[in-house]
């Protein structure tokens, strides 16, 4: 079993917008507005990932629905807002069931633990017998009854 990564496929402005469907001018004007930011080479050429090339086919398909690009901007950010929101109910799941288990572990070793510990016998509790003296010693002892 490989443990390599599979290449990462990286495309210049204008592959990146042929695969969007879309002007490398606009592809300028929504890394301007801030809803895009390509990586950049050393000698400052723009790089676009497959994510990337995604996001833009996003964009594209939110402008065709009618939203300008304050719209595409607020979507984008509830859609971004709403995916931390999931990936944390996943995580707040896992981490509960995690403590679920401890508990269940922890309860049964408790009551394991305690048989092994302390018999109760008939009549009695399993702390204290119900006729144990309350004071001892010389001075009035005392018994409970």
């Amino acid at each position: 079993m490989s443990t390599r990564r599979p290449p990462r496929r990286e495309f210049l402005i204008g592959i990146a917008a042929e695969l969007a469907g879309m002007h490398p001018q606009t592809l300028r004007v929504y890394e301007r507005r801030g809803l895009i930011r390509p990586q950049r080479t050393p000698r400052n050429t723009r790089v676009y990932s497959e994510a990337d090339v995604a996001l833009l086919r996003r964009i594209q398909e939110l402008s065709e629905e009618g939203l300008n690009l304050a719209g595409i901007e607020r979507v984008l950010k509830l859609e971004q807002r709403l995916e931390r929101a999931e990936r944390r109910i996943r995580d707040l799941r896992a981490e509960l069931a995690q403590r679920m288990e401890d508990h269940a572990r922890e309860l049964a070793e408790a009551r394991a633990a305690r048989g092994q510990i302390v018999l109760a016998v008939k009549g009695e509790t399993a702390l204290v017998s119900r006729h144990a003296p309350v004071v001892t010693g010389r001075r009035g002892m005392r018994e409970v009854h």
